[in-house]
């Protein structure tokens, strides 16, 4: 056969993988796998051999490219059955796909890669459907099935994921070829077929039916009745409560580890920490060992309503976190062998208050609102077990013999090393252009998640979707002049990541006129946007910062002009001066809670300027007696370096002043601007 195969092959495999991937009702972010088989020549025997392509590990379907795909010689995989030490030395049967890899092999093979090439079938799908897995947690999973599918679809009693299930499912395929699939009990589904089309369309037979079942012979309320005490509060208090109560959660659940937050009160949430059964229901855990891979064995459940008096919720959250940690630490002890990995956390992944709805946690965003999707996930199938039967999900023993596998171990081991700003937070007023434009991109590419501020909404959003969108960074209206606007936009930050890590006030315009020319209002315009903005912005995320206990930063653009006096500048100096001085006032304040406060003295700084676009360079170039489109170069001509500063170059300040080489200052001026003696600090 001719390596056209193996082309046509794979497309169809990408292909059928992206539909399935596309719908969340087939499978979970990153859950599942698919596969495909094929003759092609071997480049050093020209004999044709049977290759399978299947996702490798950790990718997700939805988006599946193929260098996501291993490449398996199909003979060498099952000439495996020969050498299978059995179930209770799984693991090393990761370690031996090694050797069965085709030419260079693509991606790393997961632990399923022995289901795909042990069943006897050209195509195969393994899916997470919450539909699917409610038939697999139920109590009488096996004869539920049997009474939703009769012989077309057999059962497979739990297997932890490895080489012997996917021995268990290829016997139960020879035993049954009447079957177009299988149930694999407290897991997921998994279906095959000759062709391409064939074996995606019994998969969504397998879906569709077992949501039709369920829907026809469940019953309406399975998590029992409505608390009214827990009942949703309005929309606006609710998001209000939950910003005022996630710094604290967020500092909690890094304990041990930095995290960043999302927030989720989506109606399914909403419902489910309403009901009578919440506590017994979340107590029993998630079951799929995808789902708590990323939620954890179980989540945090506050027990009083998200309205409660603010202080009396605090101290119960901070007790509540204080159990878990202890039971979870327990939960480890309990089941950890010599050779099981260090317990990589106590932190719940997952917080469930009612009243609000669920915050969850994770290394980064998109691990953050994954998480709480795969929560969502549990919470359907929690819903679709109990309306049809009991919820039973795996033992708390096999859950943690998934939790700390050595699969999981290599994965994190092959995870790229952290930025440098990883988990960060970083709220960057006038980020819409110049200055603040460029320090958001150097944040943003340096790890941190990023919330641009700025009045011109345009232009924030322009430079948000520019940075990746919301699991990167969002926008925000905000006029730093009003306690109101900031405290919206702070909220809004904190709504989006969990808190607020970093801050540059950055937001600024400029008034070029003499000591005569210049009016009270101008006066005021300038110190309003500058020296008022900036307090209240420091002021408002200090705050968030003090209530997530994890130190921070805050960087103030303040300017050469600060120190230098320079001719009709009094409004714009004056306004500089003041923030240079709250830089030093602050550091002195917040110290104590772990808060450094800095800033970067620019200067002449002219392409890509907001400010000096808008009517600051023809006023200084007017001054100065030169043409303004020279006006770069005038300032460049007068420093020690002779060189022009830009954006970037003060974007570059600022990631060093809040990169951990420099986590021992504060209260510092850091001058950009090419060598300015008149501005030297003294």
């Amino acid at each position: 056969m001719s390596a056209d195969a193996g082309t046509r092959a794979v497309s169809e495999l990408l292909e059928r993988s992206h539909r399935l991937g596309a719908d969340p009702r087939n499978t979970n972010y990153a859950g599942g796998n698919t596969s495909t088989k094929a003759n092609v020549p071997d480049p050093v025997t020209g004999d044709d051999v049977e290759v399978m392509w299947v996702k490798g590990s950790g990718g997700d379907l939805g988006t599946l490219t193929e260098p996501g795909l291993a490449l398996v010689r199909v003979d060498r995989l099952r000439s495996l059955v020969g050498v299978y030490p059995g179930p209770e030395r799984e693991d090393e049967m990761v370690a031996a796909f090694d050797y069965c890899m085709f030419g260079r092999g693509g991606a790393a093979p997961s632990i399923d890669t022995a289901m795909h090439g042990l069943v006897r079938c050209t195509n195969v799908d393994h899916l997470h459907p919450d539909a699917g897995i409610a038939l697999a947690t139920a109590a009488d999973g096996e004869a539920l099935t049997r009474e939703c599918f009769g012989d077309t679809v057999a059962w497979v009693p739990w297997r932890r994921p490895g080489f012997q299930l996917g021995l268990d499912i290829a016997a139960i395929q020879a035993e049954h070829p009447e079957a177009i699939g299988c149930i694999l009990g407290g897991h997921g589904i998994t279906a095959w077929g000759d062709t391409s089309d064939e074996c995606e369309e019994r998969s969504l037979r397998i879906i569709r039916t077992a949501e039709a079942f369920l829907v026809a012979k469940g019953r309406p309320d399975p998590f029992g009745a409505v608390i009214s005490a827990h009942a949703p509060l309005e929309p606006e208090a609710r998001r209000a409560r939950a910003a005022e109560i996630f710094p604290l959660l967020r500092g909690l659940a890094s304990t041990d580890a930095r995290q960043v937050g999302h927030f989720t009160d989506t109606d399914v949430v909403l419902d489910f920490v309403s009901r009578e059964r919440l506590f017994e229901l979340a107590a029993r855990g998630t079951s799929c060992p995808d789902h708590f891979l990323r939620t954890k064995v179980r989540p945090l459940v506050v027990d009083l309503p998200g309205d409660a008096p603010l202080e009396e919720l605090v101290a119960r959250i901070r007790e509540l976190h204080a159990a878990y940690r202890d039971e979870y630490r327990a939960y480890y002890e309990r089941y950890a062998t010599p050779a099981s990995p260090p317990m990589r956390g106590a932190d719940p992944a997952i917080v469930l208050v009612p009243g609000l709805g669920m915050f969850s946690f994770g290394r980064d965003k998109q691990t953050a609102r994954v998480a709480g999707e795969f929560y969502v996930n549990a919470i359907n199938v929690m819903f679709g077990a109990e309306s049809v039967s009991t919820y039973a999900p795996i033992s708390e023993e096999e859950k943690f013999r998934i939790e700390y596998w050595e699969l999981e171990e290599q994965k994190l081991r092959r995870m790229p090393a952290p930025k440098a700003l990883a988990t960060r937070v970083a709220f960057v007023t006038g980020g819409g252009s110049g200055i603040g434009a460029a320090t958001a991109r150097r944040l943003s590419a340096e790890g941190a998640c990023v919330v641009i501020a700025d009045r011109n909404v345009e232009s924030a959003e322009l430079i948000a979707k520019e940075l990746g969108g919301p699991d990167k960074a969002i926008f925000v209206s905000v006029d730093v002049s009003s306690p109101e606007a900031v405290a919206k936009a702070i909220a809004e930050s904190v709504l989006a990541f969990g808190g607020v890590d970093l801050v540059v006030n950055n937001a600024g315009l400029s008034i070029s006129k003499s000591l005569q020319d210049t009016t009270l209002e101008d006066w005021d315009v300038q110190h309003s946007v500058m020296a008022r903005g900036s307090f209240l912005v420091s002021q408002a995320s200090a705050k968030v910062m003090m209530e997530q206990k994890m130190g921070g930063d805050v960087i103030y653009i303040v300017s050469k002009n600060s120190v230098f006096a320079g001719p009709n500048n009094v409004a714009y100096g004056a306004a500089k001066a003041d923030q240079a001085h709250q830089v030093r006032l602050l550091a002195a304040e917040l110290g104590e809670f772990g808060i450094r406060v800095n800033g970067v003295n620019p200067d002449g700084v002219v392409r890509g300027s907001g400010i000096f676009a808008g009517g600051w360079g023809a006023q200084r170039a007017s001054v100065y007696g030169v043409e303004e489109e020279k006006l770069g170069e005038f300032y460049a001509q007068r420093t020690l370096l002779k060189r022009e500063v830009l954006p970037e170059h003060v974007a570059n300040a600022v990631f060093v002043l809040a990169s951990s080489d420099m986590d021992h200052t504060t209260g510092l001026h850091v001058p950009v601007d090419a060598g300015v003696a008149a501005a030297f600090l003294r």
